[in-house]
């Protein structure tokens, strides 16, 4: 015992950040009391009004605060332990995603239900993180395999979430607000509930010490001491899932709070479990509490600026940039990620041609087989020619979008060599949305305007991600963590301006999702345009396509202007990304398996790729739009949720596979 007591007193003592955070929430909420408008009516019914507001609003709203940044501060924190991860938190791990998207479904499907909402996210988080450590255990739970398939699962949470939404449009703008994490309260059941939840949480990682301290260790050392790994991994992990699940069914989606409150704590000088597990909570809570009194502060009379969820999303893509530095990677993703190639075609120009051929034929099939409320029936003749008005419009622009993806995945892959590079995964498409919004609220949202705003966003992020990513010579464990970031900080924008109620924003709802619905003739035109101008030429720059991937030494050699070529070759990517996100949405992830696609089946040259890259995303494109439209008839799925599923469950099969999987 004496030993202990003298153990805990070396301990180096926290520096007090938190005091300093807490000091300046407590100075912002001082003002939203002070600052807000007076009530209407006279003096007497105005002060009752007022006392209700105080104790039966903002009260509670700052006590939610305070519980459920601890609540977040607490699960990241035993997340980064459990999981040797200084970025796990359930934000990059899917757990909220997972936990939303079951409460979701229930609020749609199921608002009746005597479930209680609070089992309902846990089950949603339970499932996500399943899935997450399944698809990272056979590289041994590696830190970036991990937060890669929590980007993945993620991805494919949200994008059935949003289908679900969309197909309920009376339900759209409540949920939305809900899930961007509104702080807004009528009473103290929130924090009551909250309060509980916190309370067990402590009480378990407090119970969890010495396992805690233990997996700090190698998993060999570990077990010498008699720790079973798995069990208290599943143990910890499933605490950490209820206390975000919880928050999550209270509140909504507070984002990269978990992240935020241990790396704050470490910064404070925390660095024994004990220490963590107490300053962690203490930091999440004074993070929420001053985040949500700046929100307010910044509204107009009163209201949010934005939900407090959304202005915490902001954070993220800052933090993850500065904690990715600190974040050990290994080798091991760059096997899993690129594509096995077995063989390379002796005629690649013959292939292409067969490429070119069964996208016209599935084109044709898209055009005249499809269903209605007797069945399924092709269409010919008359009945053909009616289709064709209202199906090509949309099957053009799917077909063109899809092919400049492709094309533009398969630039930044080879820009960088680096076989993870591609639009969505590296934040250019979610940059492009950023450029669309800007345009969207700032200006008149004109075709010209929009494309303007599109390529403006893509290119800028495309050029930070490249100067983010150079210093770690463009490894692809760095570079995709680095478009997560990117991509994270890009769709919290997105989401800020989504809750701010503005005129275009369920315009720009309606864009996240991919959906061709809107594809008018003019559209599909003008896409098709673009498709031809930007990818027609792309084969003049083969020369540079193949020489960038061998290096810059390499490059010098050969006398390749390499700051020219780089330029040229990410603006040519941006503005394929950005005409084909203006017509599909940022959420596909056709730009990272058309170049892959077109790896496997053998070509190899730049110039081939790129063509047969382009002409496999714009079949993926048209087959998604098509089946989008049939398989849940008389309802529809927007085309790009339906593909980033069908790109996500691709990656997620790259992710999973192990040192074997490469050939």
């Amino acid at each position: 015992m004496a030993e202990m007591a003298l153990a805990c007193r070396a301990e180096p003592r926290p520096r007090p950040l938190w005091a300093a955070l807490a000091a300046t929430a407590t100075l912002a909420f001082a003002l939203t009391l002070v600052m807000r408008p007076p009530l209407p009516g006279d003096p007497a019914t105005a002060r009752a009004l007022a006392d209700i507001v105080l104790w039966q609003s903002l009260l509670p709203r700052a006590a939610t605060a305070l519980l459920a940044g601890a609540a977040l501060g607490l699960a990241g924190a035993l997340l980064q332990r459990v999981l040797r991860n200084p970025i796990a938190d359930p934000s990059t791990l899917g757990i909220a995603a997972g936990a939303q998207l079951a409460l979701t479904l229930l609020a749609l499907l199921a608002p009746w239900s005597a479930v209680p909402r609070e089992a309902v996210a846990f089950a949603g988080g339970i499932g996500a993180a399943a899935l997450v450590l399944g698809l990272g255990w056979r590289s041994g739970l590696e830190p970036v395999t991990v937060v890669l398939s929590g980007m993945v699962v993620s991805l494919m949470a949200s994008s059935l979430g949003a289908a679900a939404v969309l197909a309920h449009g009376d339900y759209v703008l409540s949920l939305f607000i809900w899930g961007a994490g509104s702080l807004h309260q009528q009473s103290w059941d929130a924090p009551l509930a909250l309060a509980v939840q916190l309370a067990l949480g402590l009480l378990a990682a407090g119970l969890a010490l010495r396992p805690l301290a233990l997996l700090g260790l190698d998993d060999a050392s570990a077990r010498s001491l008699g720790l079973g790994l798995l069990a208290a991994r599943l143990a910890v992990i499933a605490v950490a899932v209820w206390l975000a699940a919880g928050v999550t069914a209270e509140v909504g989606i507070i984002g990269f709070v978990g992240l935020a409150a241990p790396a704050l704590a470490r910064l404070g000088g925390a660095r024994t479990p004990r220490q963590l597990l107490a300053w962690a909570p203490v930091h999440g809570a004074a993070l929420l509490w001053l985040t949500d009194g700046l929100v307010q502060l910044a509204g107009p009379a009163g209201d949010d600026l934005l939900p407090t969820g959304a202005a915490t999303g902001l954070l993220g893509g800052p933090l993850l940039l500065w904690l990715l530095p600190r974040l050990p990677v290994g080798q091991g993703l760059r096997q899993r990620l690129a594509p096995a190639v077995s063989r390379r075609l002796a005629h690649p120009r013959r292939a292409i041609a067969v490429l070119g051929l069964a996208a016209a034929l599935l084109l044709a099939l898209a055009l005249s087989l499809g269903r209605d409320f007797d069945g399924w029936h092709l269409a010919t003749g008359p009945l053909f020619a009616a289709l064709v008005p209202f199906r090509l419009p949309h099957l053009v622009t799917a077909a063109t979008a899809g092919a400049l993806l492709g094309a533009a995945g398969t630039l930044m892959q080879r820009l960088t060599g680096n076989p993870a590079a591609g639009p969505e995964a590296l934040g250019v498409s979610a940059g492009a949305g950023v450029g669309l919004a800007a345009v969207l609220v700032l200006a008149v949202p004109t075709p010209a305007a929009m494309l303007a705003g599109c390529t403006a966003g893509a290119f800028a992020a495309l050029l930070a991600g490249l100067a983010l990513a150079a210093r770690a010579g463009f490894g692809p464990e760095r570079m995709l963590l680095t478009g997560l970031a990117l991509g994270s900080l890009g769709l919290a924008v997105l989401t800020a301006v989504l809750a701010s109620g503005e005129p275009g924003a369920f315009l720009l709802l309606v864009w996240m999702s991919g959906s061709t619905d809107n594809a008018a003739p003019e559209i599909a035109a003008a896409v098709l345009v673009a498709a031809v101008l930007l990818v027609g030429p792309a084969p003049l720059l083969a020369r540079w396509i193949d020489i960038l991937p061998l290096g810059e030494a390499a490059g010098r050699a050969l006398g390749l202007p390499l700051r020219a070529s780089r330029l040229a070759l990410a603006l040519l990517a941006a503005l394929m990304t950005g005409a084909a996100s203006l017509a599909v949405g940022p959420l596909s992830l056709v730009g990272l398996i058309g170049p892959h696609l077109a790896r496997l089946l053998g070509f190899a040259r730049g110039a081939h790729q790129l063509l047969a890259a382009a002409l496999i995303g714009g079949g993926v494109m048209m087959l998604v739009d098509w089946l989008g439209r049939m398989v849940v008839f008389p309802y529809q799925i927007p085309a790009g949720l339906l593909a980033a599923l069908v790109g996500g469950a691709y990656l997620a099969g790259l992710l999973a596979r192990g040192e074997a999987g490469r050939t």
